[in-house]
């Protein structure tokens, strides 16, 4: 993913691979045209406060030494500090790290967080490291960024091919530089050295929760409503299980090898989630079908939570759920967006859908800040809570104006960020 690479392009130039800091552009500039946000604000928005690039040398375990390239993107600091996910993947660049970047500012603001939007990446593939590697990757990618985070600067979080433990290392690591035990620098650690309960789960808790509440705005219950769910990952497996919970009819879920599908619902508790045993969907299914067929059932939620891109010009015809809900970040291309829209298909974006995480890693941070540690009870509590008021906020808009809801949520974030520049001002 990257803009140096050549791409197919659909009629109106919006490519069916299209790269995250494209799609973040346009989506920002067509919310800041439809909603008179200040042109100078918005020219602000399009670019970066920073992006911090690093080699990092990394002894093997057969003793060789070899150099991966590390990113850092921080978009906007207005709000608060730099907050993001940190990925271990062959495909991480620098324009991925700033479009994601772009999309936590705004995940951010709808969710009136007092943070700003960062991402950084590392360029490996994690899968062909050890656990000693994959830790000395770690330690030396954070003291290369040490002078760019800290618990009141940008604090990083777990993203794709890092984890729990890779937050530990982090903090470790940080915290050996600073003298002192700081576990505010990033979230998404193991709640015995400062951890949330409910982290972990949180993005797709928000998915689900997000979910019924847009399916009781169109008079439809999520008790028997059918849900398609792409990817079964974090997200996917635990908004999957909280909608069986309430009576949802899960009737299909996937991993990158394929699909299960079973109209009359799946046994979602039988299967195992990628962290319980990696790319088992399809062992589980005497019925398998391709990812690709997953996204056109007749259902009545879609939710692409596996991978960016999948929604695009090329099948955006073919969906035929009565409503999608972004369970991934940036699932779906501006020119699919335009044809879903043209369709009457309404689609909850990513930055109100999976804002759990970002959600819970604030209460994390809140907690190591206070020391004082929240349990389970209160953690979700406190995220219901603020995804009903989130939703309710980009609800009104979509009502108020009759636009769609991406459109409404980036009008809410917009003019919170928009405030809060003006009235910070401009420094000489």
């Amino acid at each position: 993913m990257g803009t140096d690479r050549q791409q197919p392009t659909d009629s109106d130039g919006a490519p069916d691979d299209e790269p995250a800091l494209e799609t973040a552009r346009r989506q920002l500039n067509h919310a800041a045209e439809q909603f008179d946000i200040d042109r100078s604000i918005a020219e602000r928005l399009n670019y970066p406060a920073k992006v911090t690039e690093v080699a990092v040398p990394v002894e093997l375990d057969d003793g060789s030494v070899e150099v991966f390239r590390g990113y850092r993107a921080q978009h906007d600091s207005v709000r608060g500090p730099f907050k993001g996910g940190l990925r271990y993947h062959p495909g991480v660049t620098r324009d991925e790290c700033v479009g994601l970047a772009m999309w936590m500012t705004w995940k951010c603001a709808v969710m009136d967080i007092p943070f700003g939007g960062a991402k950084g990446g590392v360029v490996v593939d994690p899968k062909r490291l050890s656990d000693e590697e994959t830790e000395r990757l770690t330690r030396r990618f954070t003291q290369e960024i040490r002078a760019v985070v800290g618990p009141n600067q940008d604090i990083p979080a777990p993203d794709m091919g890092t984890n729990a433990q890779t937050m530990a290392w982090m903090m470790d690591a940080y915290s050996m530089q600073a003298g002192e035990t700081t576990p505010g620098v990033v979230t998404g650690k193991p709640p015995n050295i400062g951890g949330s309960f409910g982290r972990e789960e949180a993005p797709g808790r928000s998915v689900a929760i997000v979910t019924r509440e847009t399916c009781n705005h169109y008079g439809q219950s999520v008790d028997g409503a059918t849900v398609a769910i792409q990817g079964f990952g974090s997200v996917g497996a635990n908004a999957a299980r909280l909608l069986d919970e309430w009576g949802a009819d899960v009737v299909a879920v996937s991993d990158v090898n394929g699909a299960v599908y079973d109209p009359d619902g799946l046994d979602i508790a039988s299967i195992p989630t990628h962290d319980e045993e990696p790319e088992a969907v399809t062992k589980h299914a005497t019925d398998a079908i391709s990812n690709e067929e997953l996204l056109e059932l007749d259902v009545d939620v879609l939710v692409p939570a596996a991978v960016g891109n999948v929604i695009t010009e090329s099948n955006a015809d073919a969906v035929q759920a009565s409503l999608v809900v972004e369970g991934a970040n940036g699932p779906t291309t501006s020119g699919a967006d335009a044809i879903l829209d043209d369709r009457e298909i309404p689609v909850v974006p990513d930055i109100l859908a999976n804002a759990g995480g970002v959600t819970v890693s604030y209460f994390e941070w809140l907690q190591d800040i206070n020391r004082r540690a929240w349990s389970l009870e209160r953690v979700s509590n406190e995220l219901e809570s603020e995804m009903q008021r989130a939703w309710t906020a980009v609800r009104d808009v979509v009502e108020a104006e009759d636009v769609s809801w991406r459109d409404a949520a980036y009008a809410v974030a917009l003019s919170r960020i928009a405030e809060a520049h003006h009235s910070r001002g401009l420094w000489p």
